[in-house]
């Protein structure tokens, strides 16, 4: 069933005929999926809160509501009892790494369970621990762009905003690099969990790649506890709290979640990043000028193109929002790029401005479930971008990627040809 509505969502007339189903937003459509943009306007302009009543769930695209979701402890992330949950659950009966990673990744967890897995990796992902890799990190720019420089072009995905945080993350876990090619078509198998409708093969990419991250995993784990070494697999494997350490399925989930998400959302987030200079070139001009606007240049990047364009909460008791009744068990999907290009929050929100002010995005969430990762892919994306503009300040390249990823979800080019 999963495979033939892949199908239809491929063809996209289906998705037009019947329009009424979305309830006025679409987010699969192709012109959609280029620039959401004007629909969330027009989305924010006529329903800012809207109950569709044909998928069963509330819609918000403005920034106060989005924010009141996701700071409410009234709206988790445990999604476990939601229909399709459990119809993926059942059909994976027979393939239990993807049911653990569903069922046991942070994204999932929530309350005191999420806190104390949280907890015990946190630490690696504070801004200082970070900042300390800044050396290591402007070293693989440095590197990766080298072996580019003498052809005079690249192709920035492959060639930089995938490597690099590919690698960062591996050396962190104590993965090795060598696998690096290996854990990435897991991951992208993986992470269609997160926007089924736009894959391909139903739920086979995701049990596929679950179980390749599981098994890879189990080894490594198996190695690090006969030899511990200086990285974040023994680190967990040696944290405990309340003197309880990580179960074995908590491990393997973690551990795969940041692997594949380490990389994910700084990959988009170059990705976009380089776009938006493309076609914005007196912005580009400010940061070549002066790469000390560097790190707020990131944070408007990060809200003018989020890499992450939605996320979702559960209702778990009923309540009233802006005089909505919202009822236990509903489903309350977060638009976080249009909050992000609210008029009542960021004053012309579809102007590029490297020098914005307000810092407030929402495009690494909010409250107890805010991007773990989110220092570490600010610093990322600021020293890639430090290096490509320092080295090559005059790169062309199309106002329109060749290609974007195929989600709703994940927002990014997934090539982007450059000439240095």
């Amino acid at each position: 069933m999963l495979r033939f509505v892949q199908w239809l969502v491929s063809l996209q007339w289906p998705l037009r005929l019947i329009g009424f189903v979305f309830g006025g937003f679409n987010p699969w459509l192709e012109e959609t999926r280029r620039n959401p943009v004007p629909a969330y306007h027009r989305l924010r302009e006529r329903a800012p809160i809207r109950w569709n009543r044909w998928q069963r769930t509330w819609l918000l695209s403005r920034y106060d509501d989005v924010a009141a979701v996701l700071r409410d402890p009234r709206f988790t992330t445990d999604r476990r009892r939601l229909l399709p949950f459990r119809m993926m659950r059942r059909a994976s009966r027979h393939h239990p790494d993807f049911v653990n990673l569903l069922d046991r990744n942070l994204l999932m967890l929530d309350g005191e369970e999420h806190r104390r897995v949280r907890g015990l990796v946190s630490k690696a992902f504070t801004p200082r621990r970070v900042e300390a890799l800044r050396p290591r990190i402007e070293a693989i720019v440095d590197e990766l762009l080298d072996a580019v420089a003498a052809r005079g072009e690249m192709e920035l995905v492959r060639d930089l905003a995938h490597p690099l945080p590919v690698i960062v993350i591996a050396e962190l876990l104590g993965v090795p690099l060598a696998d690096r090619e290996r854990f990435r078509g897991w991951s992208n198998d993986v992470v269609q969990i997160l926007d089924l409708l736009s894959g391909r093969e139903g739920l086979v990419p995701a049990w596929r790649g679950a179980a390749g991250l599981a098994e890879y995993f189990r080894g490594l784990l198996e190695e690090r506890r006969r030899a511990p070494q200086d990285d974040l697999l023994s680190a967990m494997l040696a944290a405990e709290e309340d003197g309880r350490a990580l179960a074995e399925a908590d491990l393997l989930s973690l551990s795969a979640l940041l692997l594949a998400a380490g990389h994910e959302t700084t990959t988009n987030l170059i990705g976009n990043a380089v776009l938006a200079l493309l076609r914005h070139p007196e912005e580009r001009k400010r940061l070549v000028d002066d790469p000390g606007l560097l790190p707020g240049a990131v944070e408007e990047f990060l809200r003018f193109d989020s890499p992450v364009q939605v996320t979702d909460r559960v209702v778990t008791e009923d309540l009233e929002l802006r005089g909505q009744r919202f009822r236990r068990g509903q489903l309350v999907v977060c638009l976080l790029g249009a909050a992000n290009h609210d008029p009542a929050r960021f004053p012309e929100p579809d102007r590029l401005d490297v020098t914005r002010a307000d810092r407030g995005h929402l495009a690494f969430g909010l409250g107890p479930h805010v991007c773990l990762g989110a220092p570490l892919a600010r610093l990322e994306a600021e020293l890639a971008l430090a290096g490509l503009l320092r080295r090559f300040p005059h790169f062309t390249g199309p106002a329109e990627p060749p290609a974007r990823r195929a989600s709703v979800v994940l927002r990014g080019p997934a090539a982007l040809p450059l000439l240095l």
